[in-house]
């Protein structure tokens, strides 16, 4: 009873059903195939994410020191960098100290 349920042509089957009711309740303009979505890779989500922090911070240290050396750059706009920077790295952290703590969690489960 389950190889017929799951049988190959019965799931295509039940796919193109499922489709042509998705059409029909768009109006008949949506596809008949959906593209596939791309899943998000953690580890460059997690790289352009440090990246976005340290260009803040490299941001943040060449607007003082351009306004050390006497250019014309608002101490607003320094100081708001600065809080930017200072802000993004504490998140960053907190994140860090998250993961470690449920590293950390999962490690000690009795198995």
């Amino acid at each position: 009873m389950i190889e017929k349920v799951t049988s190959n042509a019965n799931i295509q089957s039940m796919l193109a059903t499922l489709r042509a009711h998705q059409a029909q309740a768009s109006g008949g303009i949506a596809a008949l195939e959906t593209p596939a979505l791309e899943k998000p890779d953690f580890g460059e989500s997690v790289k352009s994410l440090l990246n976005q922090v340290n260009g803040a911070q490299t941001k943040s240290r060449a607007m003082a020191e351009a306004y050390e050396r006497g250019e014309e750059v608002p101490l607003t706009d320094v100081v708001l960098a600065m809080q930017k920077s200072s802000l993004s790295f504490e998140a960053t952290l907190q994140v860090r100290n998250k993961v470690l703590k449920a590293y950390e969690d999962i490690m000690n489960m009795p198995v």
